[in-house]
């Protein structure tokens, strides 16, 4: 595909993420939706004469080409949502973005992916959770990701600087800019083992309205949320919600009821919205979470599926064919079915025996 052309379709008027994915789809490739006859395009879902009307490819392909020659010379990657690079856990929420911009050298794909959000007035108490918790979760292989803001966030990417973890900072504004300034030296060194991660071109400013879209970023690319301290208002919060909104997990550390931090943590926790977090050995305990480097435990024993539908047969075996283990998601990804669809069959998998649910949603083949 033509990164220009994948570019530019993010600029063109009336082409939101979910629209572009659509054109796409239908077209074949970026490129391709460019060089579509109007009648083609006509043929599509979502797609009017209005819309042909108002189309005009002149202007978002000078953009394009302005921001490919930016990303060419800050060593900028282009992350589309086909491509193998793009976040697959993010891939796989309704309302993520068609395009990101990568600088960094972390696998966004790789086996274990956390967010670490909170308030950013943190105390010391917050602080210290930050610090035990980033200690606790060295030994599993994760990836960290935050908003790099003043606070809990931070403080995580500082953590894992210092335990030489992986942590990746998501902006809610160009790569052209570090905000807070002040963070400058911190996301730079994280470069080295880590990056940044956005939707938005350069000369983005970080306006109010592009918090809520970072936080669904870091919300859709982990497979758990983790609230370290919160007030009862904030981005730490939205993020929350959204983990759940995508069927995430969410953790959260209690505090005394008298801190006005911990307000927000007590809420999710006492409103089931969050599972309480006392340490990152909680956390690897409930997604099901080896040490990474010990010692492999032989495989039991396959049942054999007989008598199962079309869609069974497919989970099955793609369960089976994966260490014989599968997160939702992933299963979501490699089976092409839709989630409701994918747990009423897993639903009738279990009940037949064929498969066990394990904390973190996650299946494991009997």
């Amino acid at each position: 595909m033509s990164t220009l052309h994948q570019i530019a379709l993010t600029f063109t008027k009336n082409v939101g993420d979910h629209l572009a994915k659509v054109l796409v789809s239908y077209c074949g490739s970026a490129e391709a939706v460019f060089e579509a006859s109007p009648e083609k395009l006509l043929h599509i879902p979502g797609i009017g004469p209005s819309f042909i009307k108002g189309l005009d490819f002149t202007e978002p392909l000078k953009r394009a080409q302005k921001e490919l020659e930016f990303i060419e010379r800050n060593d900028i990657k282009v992350l589309f949502y086909g491509d193998a690079a793009y976040p697959k856990r993010l891939k796989n929420c309704s309302d993520s973005p068609a395009l990101l911009y990568y600088k960094g050298n972390a696998d966004l794909n790789q086996a274990r992916v956390v967010n670490v959000v909170g308030t950013r007035q943190a105390t010391d108490y917050g602080k210290q959770l930050c610090h035990d918790l980033i200690e606790d979760l060295k030994p599993y292989g994760v990836l960290v990701a935050s908003g790099l803001a003043y606070g809990i966030d931070i403080a995580a990417h500082k953590e894992c600087l210092a335990m030489d973890m992986p942590t990746v900072g998501v902006f809610a504004h160009g790569l052209d800019r570090i905000y807070p300034a002040q963070h400058r030296l911190v996301a730079d060194k994280m470069l080295n083992k880590g990056g940044w991660l956005t939707e938005f071109p350069s000369d983005t400013i970080p306006d109010r309205e592009n918090f809520p879209k970072r936080n669904r970023i870091v919300a859709g690319m982990a497979d758990a949320t983790i609230v370290v301290e919160a007030g009862i208002k904030g981005g730490a919060l939205i993020t929350a919600e959204i983990a759940n909104s995508y069927n995430r997990d969410v953790f959260a550390f209690p505090g005394r009821v008298t801190d006005e931090y911990s307000t927000g943590c007590n809420f999710l926790i006492r409103n089931h919205k969050a599972a309480l977090l006392t340490s990152g050995a909680d956390l690897a305990f409930v997604l099901g979470w080896e040490k990474t480097g010990g010692e492999v435990k032989p495989q039991a024993q396959l049942m054999l599926p007989i008598d199962l539908s079309p869609n069974e047969s497919l989970i099955f075996e793609t369960i089976r064919q994966n260490a014989g283990q599968l997160g939702i998601d992933d299963l979501a990804i490699k089976t092409n079915l839709p989630l409701s669809q994918l747990a009423m069959n897993l639903l009738n998998l279990e009940m037949q025996g064929f498969v066990n649910s394990l904390p973190g949603k996650t299946y494991r083949v009997n």
